[in-house]
């Protein structure tokens, strides 16, 4: 079987490298000359560690190939990997543009029987839409199936995820589809779900929202931790020592970020809503984490009287540590504000950078940490990349104005760090 990926973003590119390292020869398909041309030569246009090397790998092999040309690559390829993005409308629901242009690409040009594998995650009832726009475009009737195939990434993990996944869930009704992908699928060892495409469909959004749900729940319990003088994090690991509970996701913070979380439960409360359904519980995590970074912003401000005129130290611009991705970063909201309050903003993140956007104008990107803190009135710690605990901080308050350290990710031992002469305060960790 030839495999083709339309999209290859974070999940096309990871999804093709994963094929390839299965052993199947892989085609990636992408409208972008530029995008397609960096792959070619084995380089990525995102950051994702280990995954750029195993795609120069497979590229090198000539087991994994990169194309613009639209109706060669549909023709030519048994299975198809829709992995385009499925960004949110303003209001919560998502675009489903790209997918129907994909779809009406593959009607158009198919030349015979074609499995349809939708790996973006889209909206109940997504696969059957996808049925119909390829039924519409098609010149002349050919038999085709169209599954549902979830990803279950995590960004800065993905090529582990990938390559070790926790399971596989395939929606289809066709027993030719099923077959054929659990072909594809025979070398990985982990729990296979067969089960109806709009499952499957639902699966994908009900994981990544309940997850957040999790997020969302210990950053409310910190606010109580914090007014009970109770430390977050040893509530966190008596809850999830309990097997039913589990410690993952526990760790409170400024909220969650990134293209998924944000996207998915939106998108879930707005499908639910379609339905005359409200998920009230999910309508509450998405106002908790919208609002979570002013709780950390407003324990500084208490401490600075005002941000007028402070220098702000922002470390870690990325949603979190090991990915360039932005896409919700609490970061962003929390620059946004001092802006407004006229603070001096300096910021430091080692791979994430700002957009060149006009609002961002006067924030100073730095290269280093140290030059981000130099003659700070206070840092405020945003993501939890390792190289910010491991710097010496002993020696670097000697740059800074004033010793006001503020953890976003409650990452650096509170005690330590008062101990050496700051002012600390993180999310319910204090104590």
């Amino acid at each position: 079987m030839k495999i083709l990926i339309i999209g290859t973003g974070y999940v096309g590119a990871t999804t093709a490298m994963v094929f390839a390292e299965s052993g199947w020869q892989v085609t990636g398909l992408d409208i972008d000359e530029a995008k397609i041309e960096r792959l070619r030569q084995g380089h990525l246009h995102f950051h994702e560690p280990g995954l750029e090397e195993l795609i120069d790998k497979h590229v090198r092999s000539g087991r994994l190939l990169f194309t613009t040309d639209k109706e060669t690559a549909i023709a030519g390829h048994d299975i198809i990997f829709i992995c385009v993005g499925t960004p949110s409308r303003p209001d919560g629901s998502a675009d489903l543009r790209y997918i129907q242009q994909v779809a009406a690409d593959i009607g158009h040009w198919m030349n015979g029987y074609k499995l349809v594998v939708t790996k973006s995650t889209v909206p109940v009832g997504t696969q059957e839409r996808v049925t119909a726009w390829i039924e519409a475009a098609q010149r002349q009737p050919h038999l085709f199936d169209v599954a549902s195939n979830p990803e279950f990434l995590r960004e800065g993990k993905a090529v582990e995820d990938a390559l070790r996944p926790d399971r596989i869930v395939i929606g289809t009704d066709s027993a030719r589809a099923t077959e054929q992908l659990l072909t594809l699928y025979q070398s990985f060892q982990c729990p296979r779900i067969i089960t109806t495409p709009r499952t499957a469909e639902l699966i994908k959004y009900a994981s990544n929202a309940f997850l957040a749900t999790k997020i969302s729940y210990m950053n409310e319990l910190a606010k109580l931790c914090d007014e009970f003088k109770i430390n977050v994090n040893a509530v966190a690991e008596g809850m999830g020592l309990d097997p039913r509970i589990g410690p993952s996701f526990l760790q409170a913070g400024l909220g969650y970020g990134g293209s998924c979380f944000p996207k998915d439960v939106s998108e879930l409360v707005m499908t639910a809503r379609e339905q005359d359904v409200h998920l009230h519980i999910l309508e509450q995590v998405m106002e908790v984490n919208r609002t979570q970074y002013a709780y950390l912003l407003d324990k500084a401000r208490l401490r600075l009287g005002d941000f007028a005129n402070k220098n702000i130290a922002i470390l870690g611009l990325a949603f979190k540590p090991d990915t360039d991705d932005i896409r919700e970063a609490p970061a962003t909201r929390m620059i946004h504000d001092l802006l407004l309050e006229q603070a001096n903003v300096s910021l430091f993140d080692p791979v994430a950078t700002l957009p060149a956007h006009a609002s961002y104008g006067a924030v100073t990107e730095c290269s280093s940490a140290e030059e981000a803190i130099r003659d700070a009135d206070a840092v405020i710690l945003c993501t939890e990349w390792a190289a910010f605990e491991q710097l010496d901080w002993e020696s670097l308050k000697g740059l800074m104005r004033q010793l006001n350290f503020f953890d976003g990710r409650n990452m650096m031992d509170a005690r330590k760090m008062r101990e050496i002469g700051f002012y600390y305060q993180g999310i319910g960790n204090d104590y």
